[in-house]
């Protein structure tokens, strides 16, 4: 899997002009131009790396001379005190890239680092952990692609890939076989179909009709395990709603196919990585 560059690059050039704006006061004023200095990243914790061609990426927008060693890959796990890559270029570059670097690195390995945890988790199970929309406006990409390293899976991109029917929607047509039925009248033949139930009658009305995916919604273990029972493999399920790792290994002996966490992207912690100067 690999990020498009020219995503990539426009998401650190909005974040280099944020944070640098004009000059950077402290290393324009302080460092000569012509200074060259050598770096590296080095992990605090345990984890799996993500985002890693991505920071490396904001130097070498600063510096087309840059040199870089990668001593691992997105994906891979690291342990404290690994260095995850090293680099030599003008001490400028260096420093007024570190923070948008380290951010960008931060955060995406913090995500595939929970990720990870989560699938560990449910290893043996038929579950896969798949993310949800709840991601930081812009950086969707980058938080799916973590997801991916981690050893998750997607959910939809955005609202074109997929018909999704939450309650409100249910609530605002007027019912799931009505909605289903319109959907199925417009719809083309590439597009499923995804209902979101909150109780047994709406489950076996999201199977009459012959929906896709069915959301077993804030459901209870016991009630996803009967759930499991009914659908009988007719309907992919998808268990969401007050998941944490706590239950999440719980939730996935039930059977369901699919359990997805917002908690991947929208309130993850960064990844402890450091960068130290040679």
């Amino acid at each position: 899997m690999e990020l498009p560059r020219f995503y990539v690059d426009d998401i650190i050039k909005t974040a280099l002009s944020e944070d640098i704006n004009y000059i950077d006061s402290t290393t324009d004023l302080l460092i000569d131009p012509s200074d060259v200095s050598e770096a590296y990243f080095i992990a605090k914790a345990e984890g799996v790396v993500a985002g890693l061609d991505v920071a490396l990426r904001v130097f070498e927008l600063l510096d087309e001379n840059v040199e870089i060693t990668r001593h691992t890959a997105d994906g891979k796990e690291v342990k404290k005190g690994d260095i995850i890559a090293e680099f030599r270029g003008r001490t400028t570059a260096l420093l007024k890239g570190e923070r948008t670097a380290l951010n960008l690195l931060q955060h995406m390995s913090g995500i595939a680092t929970y990720t990870n945890k989560c699938v560990k988790l449910v290893k043996g199970t038929n579950a896969s952990i798949c993310d949800t929309r709840k991601t930081l406006p812009g950086l969707r990409p980058l938080q799916k692609y973590s997801v991916v390293m981690g050893g998750g899976k997607n959910h939809r991109y955005n609202l074109s890939d997929a018909a999704m029917l939450k309650d409100n929607h249910i609530d605002a047509y007027g019912g799931i076989t009505p909605a289903v039925k319109a959907l199925r009248e417009k719809a083309g033949h590439m597009l499923k179909i995804e209902v979101e139930t909150r109780s047994f009658e709406e489950l076996n009305e999201a199977l009459s009709v012959g929906a896709d995916v069915i959301m077993l919604d804030n459901m209870s273990c016991a009630d996803m395990k009967k759930a499991v029972e009914i659908t009988g493999g007719r309907a992919k399920l998808e268990a969401s709603g007050n998941i944490t790792m706590e239950n999440i290994a719980e939730v996935a002996k039930t059977g369901v196919d699919i359990i997805s966490l917002g908690a991947l992207t929208h309130s993850v912690t960064a990844f402890d990585i450091s960068m130290k100067w040679k």
